[in-house]
């Protein structure tokens, strides 16, 4: 089984483009820290991911550089020769699953968290909860 799950965060821009298919694909680097014995500085080490169709255009849509995600899929490396002559290797993860573990309002162009002081506090009807009268002594427990 060759399924890989990684939580990190993107190091740049998410990249949406189509194939001369038709078939929609979103590329992104995910930066992942591994830990250290001691209070030694973490190492990164750094996935491309691929996400395809629906997935893609969700991850095109709310994930922007920072965001902090989870992502599951088979990994793969790809070797080549860089520039100087070197055999490289990099790991690239299909996604099957992605977890946006960032808040909406955490970076990017999201509008700000609503906040209220404690005299502002909005009621429960306000909020949308209905109170619920109950006699604690018909509780089971």
């Amino acid at each position: 089984m060759n399924s890989l799950s990684i939580i990190g965060n993107l190091t740049k821009e998410p990249v949406l483009r189509t194939t001369p298919s038709g078939v929609t694909v979103c590329n992104f680097t995910v930066a992942v820290n591994r830990r250290k014995k001691g209070d030694q500085q973490p190492d990164v080490d750094y996935f491309n991911v691929s996400a395809w169709n629906k997935l893609a255009e969700t991850c095109n849509k709310y994930l922007s550089k920072g965001k902090k995600v989870c992502v599951v899929g088979p990994v793969s490396v790809r070797t080549y020769e860089g520039n100087d002559g070197q055999t490289r290797a990099q790991l690239e993860v299909t996604a099957n699953d992605i977890e946006f573990l960032s808040a909406r309002n955490e970076g990017g162009d999201s509008a700000p968290a609503q906040t209220y002081t404690p005299a502002q506090q909005p009621s429960d009807e306000q909020a949308g909860f209905t109170p619920v009268d109950m006699d604690t002594n018909d509780l089971p427990f």
